[in-house]
């Protein structure tokens, strides 16, 4: 019997973090908001996906498909691709993002009908688990239980050292952009000179200007840093920041495909691409890319834009057979409360997760779960993802001229 699309199931859920995240344009309110989606097939399998969206219920974008690729055999995945991606339907919505999730429970049912893991079908494991490296941001306190904040090098450092502790970290990433490069600065060297033998990286998200950028970076060239991410905007700027600076330069926002790709290895703009499943609008594409970054001399790693189980399931996957994996991967999967697979969150052991090894993603959904988040959406909703709850009418910023009020944010006071 063929296995094709019968129904596509989308499902918003809210579950809390620690503590609310803060970055360059606003802040994480506290919980995450991710979509799973469940494709069933006419012979009884059933597919896992999930996708963000900014802190936005993808449901209606998802559902809208499903009339669409009714009927479609999952294992033509290079067609389903070209039906929800080719250039007229992607000029008016972001379908890259819908195919990543679709196309991973369409990979999640192929596996579970063959009875082999995902990484099979994918080229064969490589390693049997995939490093990461801690997701360190400045927080607000949990508005209930009062704990939490990271605002000033001490606490930044508490931070790091709790999480090495309880998980093995031997890599650590900043994610900067919210105060001004001068603390930021300071607090990273407090990472470095704290956590001896360790590695490092910064991403400000593009906050910073070209001038900024190169201070920061002369700054930290004596510290042990993997590469300088994204800390402004556009390869033309990147590539003129590696005249003055001599760290890897990393992104992941401006190489999210292959035009970008092709035009980056005339630019040299970049020397670490970091692969996201969901930008590139899947797992099939990133293993692309990563071949193509290999053959021309460029680095990969894999991006975190936000997770829960079925996520990191995809990105551990993707760790496991891309041959060119050069860095520890990112995420932000230590800063949930919990998640909506049975057995609850996936362990870190030495810093790294094993990647599974049942059949298909080799996970399952806690049915409870997904209902309790799913109901907790329903209460609060989704949230403007560049917004953030501690600055009053806050926009994104120019940095250096209209830096955050710190009376407003409990900064200390470090503008020029």
């Amino acid at each position: 019997m063929p296995t094709t699309i019968a129904a596509i199931r989308a499902t918003p859920v809210t579950v809390p973090l620690e503590a609310p995240l803060r970055h360059s344009n606003g802040a994480h309110w506290g919980r995450f908001v991710r979509t799973i989606v469940e494709v069933e097939t006419s012979d009884g399998y059933v597919g896992l996906g999930e996708l963000g969206g900014g802190g936005e219920d993808a449901t209606r974008a998802i559902k809208g498909l499903e009339s669409y690729l009714r009927g479609h055999d999952v294992f033509r995945l290079e067609a389903m691709r070209f039906a929800i991606c080719n250039p007229t339907a992607s000029l008016y919505n972001n379908r890259t993002q819908l195919h990543a999730a679709i196309e991973f429970a369409c990979l999640d049912i192929i596996g579970r009908k063959l009875g082999v893991p995902v990484h099979a079908l994918l080229g064969g494991k490589l390693r049997d688990s995939v490093e990461f490296a801690s997701y360190l941001f400045f927080r607000y306190a949990n508005p209930e239980t009062g704990r939490g904040e990271v605002r000033t090098a001490d606490q930044l450092v508490a931070q790091a050292k709790a999480l090495q502790a309880s998980h093995g970290f031997r890599a650590h990433k900043l994610k900067g952009g919210v105060f001004p490069p001068a603390h930021e600065l300071a607090c990273y060297r407090a990472l470095a000179a704290n956590l001896p033998g360790d590695r490092f990286r910064y991403d400000p998200n593009s906050a910073l200007s070209l001038a900024d950028a190169i201070e920061f970076g002369r700054g930290i060239e004596d510290i042990a840093n993997d590469y300088f991410e994204d800390p402004v905007w556009g390869m033309p700027q990147l590539a003129r920041l590696k005249e003055f600076v001599s760290i890897p330069v990393a992104t992941n926002t401006v190489i999210v495909n292959f035009e970008q790709l092709a035009a980056n290895v005339e630019m040299r703009a970049v020397d670490v691409v970091l692969l996201d499943t969901t930008f590139w609008g899947g797992i099939r594409p990133c293993i692309k890319a990563a071949g193509v970054c290999e053959t021309m001399g460029v680095g990969v790693a894999v991006h975190s834009s936000g997770e829960l189980g079925i996520q990191l399931a995809r990105m551990l996957q993707l760790g496991a057979v891309v041959p060119n994996l050069g860095y520890a991967a990112d995420a932000h999967y230590h800063h949930l409360t919990d998640d909506v697979i049975e057995g609850g969150p996936l362990r870190y052991e030495g810093g790294a997760i094993r990647v599974p090894d049942a059949p298909g993603l080799g996970i399952e959904l806690d049915r409870a779960k997904v209902a309790r988040y799913h109901e907790l959406f329903n209460e609060l909703g989704g949230y403007p993802y560049d917004r953030d709850p501690g600055r009053p009418g806050w926009y994104p910023l120019i940095p250096n001229r209209d830096w955050a009020d710190p009376a407003a944010t409990g900064a200390p006071d470090l503008r020029p």
